[in-house]
């Protein structure tokens, strides 16, 4: 059993994955991908060389967990996509850390316009 399996109660899953695994599925709330362009997602953010046997191992643990679904797309490419319990993982780090992060009301804004210039 892995160490972000171990978890157990209301407590949400996503607060025993790696920052990787919650990197990978943040960047799969915005869309369903195959590997590579996660990959390229993940490149992109860290600056640097993702290898394959990091990405493909991580990617498995989280289908596993249930929080990632898997989907042939052709013989070669896997689709990869959030679950509800996923989803729901993002959303819960996502509360977790701007309960740390906002302590008033200049803080409370800043985050608004940060959301608000995001879409």
């Amino acid at each position: 059993m892995s160490e972000a399996q171990s978890i157990t109660g209301e407590q949400s899953i996503a607060r025993e994955l790696t920052a990787f695994q919650n990197n990978i599925l943040v960047i799969l709330a915005k869309e369903p991908m195959y590997g590579l362009a996660i990959k390229r997602e993940l490149e992109d953010y860290y600056g640097t060389e993702v290898n394959h046997g990091r990405l493909y191992p991580n990617l498995d643990e989280l289908v596993d967990l249930g929080l990632v679904e898997k989907s042939e797309l052709d013989k070669r490419t896997n689709q990869y996509s959030l679950t509800d319990d996923g989803y729901d993982a993002v959303l819960d780090g996502i509360q977790w850390s701007l309960s740390k992060v906002v302590t008033g009301d200049d803080r409370a804004d800043e985050i608004s316009d940060i959301v608000e210039n995001s879409y």
